[in-house]
């Protein structure tokens, strides 16, 4: 596989948590890093995986260090777009917003959100799944407002409403503006309460009840006219943690609506999506990016990507495909481990940006250094380059907008 330090690349433009901004945001200072727990474990710790059901000592995720490179054309397909991407990693904590900038360069901009895993989102609105909270961000700026003389978007984050650890996995947004969730610990579909942690909308019908036991690891959620159509589980398990013995071939899509098993026999699928008349959905077991024959229900690939294939935004006739380099134990024995042997490749963690015409690959983006998994992708139409609010710099607290209902009044 040809490494990215092979090939030319484009120039990219960091912006993080403690990085301060050409434009003079201030860094967090050192009293505030002071202020965290002085024997923080190393960032080389393993993060504890969604699903696993086995608690790990966490990582102190401020201290992760994470190099990025993509491909040499890749601020110019953004920019002639006019798009962006949202990505996020539950394994470093991160949100990461890649956009262009006006010196034609790739920008980086991260916010840590402690595992943060579901994002979807547009020019306006991002909502995001993290460990114990969904979160809703706002842009605050008018069409045609920049801040920081740069970005032309700047979302903050407006609610975090407090769900518990459900390991929250994919999000999607109905016609009417509510947040639904693949809830993977109780193996249901689930909107937010306003009393209680969630309120179960639909469950698989192998699935005889709600509880905390992630027993058919339910993840993958695909929206079709503004209500949930399909759901990708690795299996029909129903019993405690279930999905692990069926790693390998016991993967289906399921349509929501009728209870009808639309594809089976697919190794760890994940992050359906409905578009172009047909459905997509990542064979990440395989490492294939594909649709489903819904007259055969069985999946057709169309193009092999180079790691555990997870997190699918598309757009017109373009797909974002979110790669992560496969867990010892949890990922070992499955298919992917004979193809990347059979292509000579190692395993990427990082994006790819597909042609759905094809299969080639047009743009991509490589994460190396402390992470090694991503979550999801979301495509941010009309977005050239975004910025969020944090909660470790003062930004938080000194970013203040308002709108009013008070009539001007005229000078004296």
């Amino acid at each position: 596989m040809t490494k990215p330090n092979d090939t030319p690349q484009a120039p990219v433009d960091p912006t993080g948590d403690r990085g301060e901004l050409e434009t003079g945001l201030d860094a967090v200072t050192a009293d505030e890093r002071d202020e965290a727990p002085a024997a923080a474990p190393p960032a080389t710790a393993p993060a504890s995986a969604p699903g696993t059901g086995q608690p790990q000592r966490a990582p102190d995720i401020t201290r992760m260090k994470v190099e990025k490179s993509c491909s040499r054309g890749l601020a110019a397909w953004l920019a002639g777009n006019r798009i962006s991407l949202a990505i996020s990693s539950y394994q470093t904590g991160r949100i990461y917003l890649v956009g262009s900038d006006k010196q034609g360069r790739v920008s980086f901009f991260e916010r840590i959100f402690e595992r943060a895993m579901g994002v979807v989102g547009n020019a306006q609105r991002i909502y995001l799944g993290g460990l114990y909270q969904l979160w809703r961000f706002e842009n605050v700026l008018r069409p045609n407002e920049v801040i920081h003389g740069q970005f032309d978007k700047c979302y903050v984050p407006r609610n975090a409403q407090t769900i518990g650890d459900l390991d929250i996995h994919e999000l999607g947004i109905r016609s009417n503006g509510k947040v639904v969730f693949v809830n993977t610990k109780y193996s249901c579909l689930a909107e937010l309460s306003q009393t209680h942690s969630f309120k179960a909308i639909w469950k698989p019908k192998f699935i005889s009840k709600l509880a905390p036991e992630d027993r058919c690891h339910l993840n993958g959620l695909a929206m079709v006219d503004g209500r949930p159509k399909y759901v990708t589980a690795v299996c029909r398990s129903d019993t405690v943690d279930g999905w692990r013995d069926r790693r390998r071939d016991g993967g289906v899509v399921i349509d929501v609506e009728t209870d009808e098993i639309v594809c089976e026999g697919l190794s760890m699928p994940h992050s359906p999506r409905w578009a172009n008349g047909r459905l997509w959905v990542l064979n990440a077991g395989t490492g294939h990016l594909g649709w489903v024959d819904m007259e055969k229900k069985a999946f057709v690939p169309l193009a092999f990507v180079p790691g555990f294939a997870r997190g699918l935004s598309i757009i017109g006739n373009v797909a974002a495909v979110g790669l992560s380099k496969p867990r010892n134990q949890r990922f070992e024995g499955l298919q992917l481990d004979e193809e990347l042997r059979k292509r000579d490749a190692e395993p990427w963690c990082g994006v790819q940006i597909v042609s759905l015409a094809n299969g080639d690959v047009m743009n991509w983006i490589r994460f190396e250094g402390d992470i090694t998994e991503i979550f999801d992708i979301s495509f941010l139409p009309n977005v050239r380059n975004p910025m969020m609010i944090g909660l470790r710099t003062p930004e938080i607290r000194d970013l203040i907008t308002f709108e009013s209902e008070i009539a001007t009044e005229a000078a004296p």
